[in-house]
């Protein structure tokens, strides 16, 4: 069985985000891009599943600008077998991502889509979603835990994942090939070794373009405006419970 992983570059989790000028969106110039960490969840748990025998290659998939065959080089330094790359200089919103995870699974094949269930840049959560409902594909959205890694029934080809959901854990029941999208809690990801690190330079990373794989890009969505949240005044400390009543109810309004 293979597992494809989709993997998103992004502005690194850790930089503080700076908006541009016109207010036309996030500045990424000069600034420091990374996986997203979500989908790093996803691709170190395609990788225990191979590890345990299950699965025979995982292949990396991203999509977006040359830029991003550096994060592809990140996901076989993990231990990916080979990366595909889909070249594109427009913008990418959810439901292109979607039609063209859609093409390259009618090209690969794989038995299990594995996708970050958002992505740490515009917290869409909608990809894996979209995907499952163009492929006709069961799907297993949040997942925080997914059995043995992964329990698979010879006969009936099935995945049991387990999902966090407001009463509690919903356990689910997947007939292959199915989309799981993964949660903050699913598992660790491992670090890239040196020597991962140099082997991944020789792996292939194969190209497509949106028109090879017939898929046509165009935007549903139109950014009118991005703004930074309202700075947060300072506190302030009242010198009785009186106080703290009054400002409760006349300022804050919340009593």
């Amino acid at each position: 069985m293979k597992i494809m992983v989709a993997i998103k570059r992004v502005v690194d989790y850790a930089v503080k985000i700076r908006v541009k000028p016109d207010k036309s969106g996030v500045e990424t110039s000069n600034v420091k891009m990374s996986m997203n960490p979500f989908c790093e969840i996803g691709l170190e748990e395609a990788l225990r599943i191979k590890e345990s025998g299950l699965a025979s290659e995982v292949i990396a998939v991203s999509m977006g600008p040359s830029q991003c065959v550096d994060t592809l080089r990140t996901g076989l330094a993990m231990g990916a077998d080979r990366a595909i790359h889909v070249e594109s200089s427009a913008i990418l919103y959810p439901l292109s991502v979607a039609k063209l995870l859609k093409a390259l699974v009618d090209v690969e094949k794989p038995g299990l889509l594995i996708l970050g269930k958002q992505a740490i840049d515009d917290d869409c959560n909608q990809t894996g979603q979209m995907v499952a409902g163009l492929l006709n594909w069961p799907q297993g959205t949040f997942a925080s835990k997914v059995y043995e890694p992964v329990v698979l029934d010879k006969q009936r080809e099935v995945a049991t994942v387990e999902r966090e959901v407001d009463g509690g854990l919903e356990t689910l029941c997947l007939d292959l090939p199915a989309v799981i999208t993964t949660d903050l809690r699913l598992n660790q990801p491992r670090y890239a070794t040196l020597p991962n690190i140099m082997k991944a330079k020789s792996k292939v990373i194969k190209k497509f373009t949106p028109q090879e794989l017939n898929v046509d890009i165009k935007s549903d969505l139109e950014v009118v405006q991005v703004t930074e949240p309202p700075k947060r005044k300072a506190g302030v400390i009242v010198s009785s419970v009186d106080d703290l009543i009054d400002k409760l109810k006349n300022e804050a309004h919340v009593i």
